[in-house]
């Protein structure tokens, strides 16, 4: 099983070619939904890293693939280019979760 990277940038997909995650850059919403699917199909890979920016593309399609497909995992990631809000969003679930404001 392997990792694969959809990412809207080269810097992103050049980063993790380095650790031996192979990966394409789109920069369409036409053109993520086809490499998607397409490699959704794979079995033999069991992560799909996204980058923000294209999640944000469309972030119902990827919602609903979370929900209904057990695999591969799809995983939002941040570039170096992002503004993410990753890690607010973990600190509420996980105050949510204690009842601590972290």
């Amino acid at each position: 099983m392997k990792f694969f990277l959809i990412s809207d940038n080269i810097d992103t997909l050049m980063g993790l070619r380095l650790v031996g995650i192979e990966g394409v850059v789109v920069h369409s919403r036409k053109d993520f939904l086809s490499v998607l699917q397409s490699k959704m199909k794979d079995e033999t890979i069991a992560i799909i890293l996204v980058t923000t920016k294209l999640v944000d593309m469309c972030p119902d399609i990827i919602s609903e693939i979370k929900l209904k497909q057990q695999k591969p995992l799809i995983t939002e990631i941040p570039d170096r280019h992002g503004n993410s809000k990753i890690g607010e969003t973990i600190d509420g679930y996980v105050s949510e979760a204690i009842g601590v404001k972290l």
